[in-house]
């Protein structure tokens, strides 16, 4: 069940609000100035499913990203609990960092937790299939993908290179939850 709970930057204890509710997260994160959308597809995906096919499921919603925003790559990333890598990788994205562009994925399957610190808050946000999350250029924000990540996305790119990060060396990350699997 996907999920939002903001607090103060400088107190995780002080919880500002919470909700589980789509409509009610979409709301608090525009007001962050974040897009977050659920998309849907009649199409039955399954595991290891080939990432051409997986785009081909949410293709009109791919064309109307990229034609709105101008992104120039689309890819499909998959990471399962039995990847020997999955702590050196959980690790490469669990300190606060920023982006040139936006950081834009849709969950098609497993969850993902994205922290953003705008301002003098920060949101968790608790991805689950059919959850698009689009961090703005430049936000502090990390993620975590838990101890036993089990994910598919499709990740949407400006920049052809990919994912490519600023760490801003703010301890901040360490003081705040982390995606429990």
């Amino acid at each position: 069940m996907s999920e939002i709970r903001i607090y103060t930057d400088t107190d995780m204890t002080n919880l500002l609000f919470t909700s589980s509710d789509k409509s009610r997260i979409t709301e608090k994160l525009k007001e962050l100035g974040v897009r977050y959308e659920q998309w849907q597809t009649d199409t039955s995906i399954s595991a290891g499913a080939d990432p051409e096919f997986v785009m081909n499921a949410y293709r009109k919603d791919i064309d109307r990203l990229v034609a709105e925003e101008g992104y120039q790559t689309v890819d499909v990333i998959s990471l399962a609990s039995d990847n020997p890598q999955k702590s050196e990788l959980r690790q490469k994205f669990l300190s606060e960092h920023t982006h040139s562009e936006d950081e834009v994925r849709f969950f098609v399957a497993g969850e993902g937790l994205f922290t953003l610190h705008i301002g003098e808050k920060v949101a968790e946000v608790l991805c689950t299939q059919g959850d698009l999350i689009s961090v703005p250029a430049n936000t502090p924000h990390w993620f975590d993908m838990g101890p036993n990540p089990n994910f598919t996305a499709i990740r949407l790119f400006n920049n052809p290179e990919g994912w490519v990060a600023n760490y801003t060396g703010n301890e901040i990350a360490q003081h705040y939850n982390r995606l429990e699997n």
